[in-house]
């Protein structure tokens, strides 16, 4: 049995933008292990740049997925559900605050900004949890992006961080709840990325560097990195985790 193959497996994979998007990496991988794939776009305005990504990758299903729109993310399972009848791994890599919110302190954050970042980038995981779980009939793998803001403070990050920490917190939960099932739920810690998200974190541009400069590779890591952890976690090699949070941050995460 090849332990870091997918073949047969089917995935769906949440929060592909363009070309630079961490969930381009891990699908990309995931294809690579012969794994069938579902993915989705944000809204009309993305679709023209995911398309041709899902056509490159083969995809059998590819759908609208705005997580803040009632009934959108049930119809999408309920299309997997027909046509395959079952589900492998879901890769949730979404994540949103307000620009208001986000770019102040944590201390001014308006209720509804808060509670916004909050279903969108880690709610929406749980849900996305709940609707996979009869799909998984013999066992699967949950993964979700983090970053290491969610248990240090890193200048900048603001909201995101204690949004983050939430996501980390639910991911052990979902382990425990969703282990009997044999289903593994883990977090996965990129470190900075300039991806289309990542861009509208303040002075971005000196984060990415200052991780540059102290990560003990001494160097950033790319989406086909992320890719090939997420690949494992998706396969029988990482049969035995779950509940954990796994750093690919060429170690900067250890400078703390």
């Amino acid at each position: 049995m090849d332990l870091f193959s997918l073949a047969g497996r089917k995935g769906l994979v949440v929060g592909i933008a363009n070309e630079h998007s961490i969930a381009w990496g891990c699908a990309r991988a995931f294809r690579a292990a012969g794994a069938k794939l579902a993915v989705t776009w944000f809204n009309d305005k993305a679709r023209p740049h995911v398309e041709p990504l899902a056509r490159q990758l083969d995809c059998p299903i590819a759908l609208p997925l705005d997580v803040e729109q009632p009934g959108q993310m049930e119809a999408l399972f309920e299309v997997v559900a027909a046509q395959w009848g079952r589900l492998d791994f879901v890769l949730h890599s979404i994540a949103f605050a307000p620009r208001s919110d986000l770019h102040g302190r944590v201390v001014d954050s308006s209720r509804e900004g808060f509670a916004r970042a909050m279903d969108i980038s880690c709610h929406s995981f749980a849900r996305m949890a709940h609707l996979a779980e009869p799909l998984m009939k013999d066992g699967g793998s949950l993964m979700t992006m983090s970053y290491v803001g969610a248990e240090e403070v890193i200048p900048d990050y603001g909201l995101m961080g204690p949004v983050k920490a939430a996501l980390e917190a639910s991911t052990r939960y979902l382990a425990a709840e969703l282990g009997p099932q044999g289903i593994r739920v883990n977090a996965v810690s990129p470190g900075p990325l300039a991806t289309r998200a990542a861009s509208g974190i303040p002075n971005f541009d000196a984060l990415l560097e200052s991780a540059r400069q102290r990560a003990p590779l001494r160097r950033l890591v790319d989406i086909d990195e992320v890719g090939a952890l997420c690949t494992f976690l998706a396969g029988d090699a990482s049969r035995a985790i779950t509940g954990s949070t796994l750093y690919v941050d060429a170690g900067f995460h250890v400078l703390g």
